[in-house]
């Protein structure tokens, strides 16, 4: 799973990337609706986003885009990552009902616990979408089971503390964390923060389902074009 920042740099560039992407074999693609305090984000993406929000992007700019984006590519799952306070001022009921009816296939709002979501998780999956919940590596063996009796899809496993785009150390304690997320639930388990190489993914392979790669696009769309993103995700699945 692949990860961006609607708007930024433009969504000419976002249409370009996506494009990359779907060709070169992502499944799954992120799309975060930028927001002013992107509280579990690190520098880059943190930074992606006031840029959006600076260039104009609204909530409205975010969903028309979806729609296009999942008509145009439906063999690629399409989620919304944003924050409480996007879905609580467009309206809970409303936001998500406008999800499902442009095709996309589920949520992720990392600031919104269970037990706070609850009519957000009986929306979501009255209206077949899925609420992506999280694993911490803080998270007891209980808490886990009870996030993922609540959770739909897969599980979001947050690969070390701390916010987006640091390095995660791919160790036996890494190992032995998501063993206690594959113990908790059935639901396939996406891996993030810190995965940006060949070797992470292939360091994934058999403990986890699913990479989910967000800085390291982000940076390598900066520094080198949209059509550097293509080589990067086939260099990714060489490895799988």
């Amino acid at each position: 799973m692949t990860h961006l920042v609607v708007g930024y740099p433009s969504l000419e560039v976002n249409r370009a990337v996506i494009r990359q992407m779907a060709a070169h074999g992502v499944d799954c693609i992120e799309l975060q609706i930028p927001f002013s305090e992107p509280i579990a984000d690190g520098p880059v993406i943190l930074r992606a986003s006031q840029e959006s929000l600076r260039h104009g992007t609204r909530v409205e700019d975010c969903f028309r885009f979806g729609q296009e984006m999942a008509r145009e590519y439906p063999d690629i799952c399409f989620l919304f990552m944003t924050y409480y306070n996007i879905v609580f001022k467009y309206g809970e009921q409303n936001f998500l009902h406008r999800t499902r009816d442009i095709g996309f296939l589920g949520t992720i709002i990392p600031d919104l616990p269970p037990e706070e979501g609850q009519e957000y998780l009986k929306t979501s999956k009255k209206l077949g979408l899925a609420p992506i919940l999280f694993f911490t590596p803080t998270s007891s063996d209980k808490r886990m089971r009870e996030v993922a009796g609540q959770g739909q899809g897969f599980m979001y496993c947050v690969a070390r503390r701390g916010v987006t785009g640091g390095q995660t150390a791919f160790d036996s304690s890494l190992d032995q964390y998501l063993e206690r997320c594959r113990r908790a639930t059935d639901l396939p388990l996406a891996v993030g923060f810190g995965i940006s190489s060949r070797e992470d993914v292939a360091l994934l392979t058999g403990k986890a389902d699913m990479a989910v790669i967000g800085t390291a696009t982000i940076r390598l769309v900066d520094q080198e074009g949209a059509e550097a993103t293509g080589p990067f995700v086939a260099g990714l699945l060489a490895s799988r």
